[in-house]
């Protein structure tokens, strides 16, 4: 997904219907639970964390719910044990697609991926069999009204990012995984809030879709991915032609 791309989910979601705050919580409350088992619960000791509770209090998420996230990430109450994992495959058109899953079952998460990429015109792929078309780095969706071009410049590049790209309603940030944590601290100690702060695929080898009836079976298998209990992000390298109005 493309950085206008992701500007545009982020103004939509931001409107979303209250049915799918079940889902939005969910997620957030695995990341905050990975999170926390990896690095502690001490927000002020880890940084994805701290960043984390501001996405979910962006959300509106209950307090109870991403206190309970924590305790479950760092054992202090017994409950699922969520592990990551990553799929690779093609959707319609040769469009290439990055799904990442936070799951207490391999196998039905595995199962159902599988069945929505064969359903839908698409194929799951092996492992790096379309991850060499996306660069995975840190990546942040910041405002322009939040701060000045040449004043974000010099916190981000001192701080070990990679590029700062300037698009006409916000700054897209990319930074290498590693750096991700570092730049996002420096970001938070100059109070610059980001719209989207997260480790992503970002593609580097696009897909052009100029054909409607492809564009709407792309869509609509990311859709379904997206509406997958236990898929946490979907990525994909398709760039719809701005000439076909989806739904």
């Amino acid at each position: 997904m493309s950085g206008h791309s992701k500007w545009s989910t982020i103004k939509r979601a931001k409107g979303a219907a209250d049915a799918k705050r079940g889902q939005i919580f969910s997620r957030i409350g695995k990341e905050i639970s990975l999170a926390s088992k990896a690095g502690g619960g001490d927000v002020d000791m880890n940084p994805r964390l701290r960043g984390l509770l501001a996405k979910a209090k962006a959300a509106n998420m209950p307090a109870d719910n991403i206190d309970r996230a924590i305790k479950k990430g760092t054992g202090e109450l017994p409950g699922l044990v969520y592990e990551q994992y990553v799929y690779e495959g093609y959707a319609p058109g040769g469009v290439a697609v990055i799904v990442e899953v936070t799951t207490d079952n391999k196998n039905r998460s595995a199962s159902d991926v599988r069945s929505i990429f064969s359903k839908n015109g698409g194929n799951l792929a092996g492992a790096h069999a379309v991850s060499f078309m996306f660069n995975h780095c840190g990546h942040f969706l910041i405002g322009k009204e939040s701060v000045s071009e040449e004043d974000l410049m010099d916190v981000v590049l001192d701080a070990g990012a990679d590029d700062i790209k300037t698009h006409p309603e916000f700054y897209e940030v990319i930074t290498p995984v590693s750096q991700y944590d570092t730049v996002a601290n420096a970001l938070e100690e100059k109070g610059i809030t980001a719209d989207s702060s997260e480790l992503a695929y970002i593609a580097e080898t696009i897909a052009p879709v100029t054909d409607e009836a492809v564009a709407r079976q792309v869509q609509r298998l990311l859709d379904l991915l997206d509406e997958n209990e236990d898929v946490q992000n979907v990525f994909s390298n398709a760039e719809i032609d701005e000439s076909i109005q989806m739904e």
